[in-house]
């Protein structure tokens, strides 16, 4: 398949940037098996006739990536059937338990205040102090999020966040990346997000959970690569990471036997 066609977007009413995140070819000569993980944002707008959609997918488990005041403002709606929803969010409370923690915030918000742009999903940040971010803060939400995935009767399952481009983005690329798959496939998989919120037209405007209008602005090569990059410089490969963060190893093997 075309991995970074428009045509893999799975047209659902009021779930925005849903797609497949399978059907990749892995460096081993291996194949990531399609209808087991979908990624997209979050499903707080879904419709009737979406939720009717969705059913056909066969979702047993959607993980949720986003903040609890996310959730509290806009709550996934629910689906029939025994699915069940797990709220892992990717970014850690904004509170600090000491002073260095605290400074380092402070001085992300000022460089961030400097750059005069924001991002959809972290508010305050620009992409770029996003991802760096969440390159330093994600893993042990990266490895939750994993081993969920393989847990018994686990699949088929929806990662989602607000969006599905950045906290979604660098889960997915992490696991894909674990399986095997080649960096430039995860590199086209991740941009086609752009393609599935329109951001490809230029930044979309839109309001955040405190009220606050905030620019969801285009991905591009640049961050996954680093985010990628960062974690092999840190722990060698993304299963290491993951491993270094809590996933175990016969859930690596499980999502292996699964996926591949």
């Amino acid at each position: 398949m075309s991995i970074s066609g428009a045509e893999r977007l799975i047209p659902v009413p009021g779930v925005r940037n849903l797609r497949d995140a399978g059907g990749f070819l892995t460096e081993g000569g291996a194949r990531v098996a399609e209808s087991l993980l979908y990624r997209a944002g979050s499903l707080h707008e879904l419709t009737p006739e979406g939720a009717q959609r969705l059913a056909q997918l066969g979702l047993r488990t959607v993980i949720d990536l986003r903040s609890a005041p996310e959730l509290e403002v806009w709550p996934d709606h629910r689906l029939d059937g025994e699915v069940v929803f797990l709220h892992l969010p990717t970014f850690p409370p904004r509170e600090r338990a000491d002073a260095d923690a605290a400074d380092a915030e402070a001085e992300a918000e000022a460089a961030a205040e400097a750059a005069k742009e924001r991002d959809a999903e972290a508010g305050e940040e620009t992409l770029e102090d996003l991802y760096a971010f969440m390159s330093a803060t994600a893993g042990p939400a990266i490895a939750a999020t994993v081993s969920a995935l393989a847990a018994p009767g686990a699949l088929p399952a929806l990662v989602h966040c607000a969006v599905g481009k950045d906290r979604t983005g660098v889960t997915v690329a992490t696991l894909l990346s674990a399986l095997g798959v080649a960096d430039a496939d995860i590199v086209a998989d991740y941009h086609l997000s752009n393609t599935g919120l329109g951001l490809d037209l230029g930044p979309v405007y839109y309001v955040d959970e405190h009220g606050n209008e905030r620019r969801s602005r285009p991905v591009h090569e640049g961050l996954i690569t680093t985010f990628l990059a960062s974690l092999r410089a840190t722990h060698g490969n993304a299963s290491q990471y993951l491993l270094a963060h809590g996933v175990k190893a016969g859930e690596l093997e499980a999502l292996h036997a699964a996926f591949l």
